[in-house]
């Protein structure tokens, strides 16, 4: 069974994907510390904040968050985040695998605007994606009201 293969995970990020679905965002976790074998370990409608609440020191996880961006009323896009994280307590052994198995994951988590690894959730600021985003995004007609 590939790392990816659970039905669910593909399911969740349809949802994701759907402007018409509230969820907007999912957390992929292993099944278990020992597991090389990702689940849907959680999903909600509160976007990055929410998800920085079920980051735990102590595993790896993969999110994605689908980020609405305007620069003025009519130019309404949306932008989608891979989080991918790693507690500043996961074993070694993890660390190593990961580099590998995120290859797999983006094969399922394939349309991204900018990834974001992080170790800590001060790094997952949505202000500051926001302005990743922004400047991923190429045009940006709003330049004189942003700091970038």
């Amino acid at each position: 069974m590939g790392i990816c293969d659970d039905p669910e995970i593909l399911k969740a990020y349809d949802e994701v994907c759907d402007d018409k679905n509230e969820v907007n965002w999912i957390l992929l976790t292993f099944a278990d510390t020992k597991s090389n074998i990702l689940k849907v370990g959680h999903k909600g409608t509160g976007g990055i904040d929410e998800l920085k609440e079920y980051l735990k020191e102590d595993e790896a996880a993969f999110g994605y968050v689908r980020v609405p961006m305007s620069n003025d009323p009519l130019s309404q896009r949306t932008k989608y985040v891979l989080v991918s994280w790693i507690g500043q307590q996961l074993s070694y052994m993890r660390r190593a695998r990961l580099s590998v198995q995120k290859s797999d994951v983006t094969k399922v988590l394939r349309y991204f605007s900018i990834e974001v690894p992080a170790t800590e959730r001060a790094e997952l600021d949505a202000d500051d994606i926001l302005v990743q985003l922004k400047k991923a995004g190429g045009a940006n007609y709003d330049r004189q009201t942003s700091n970038y």
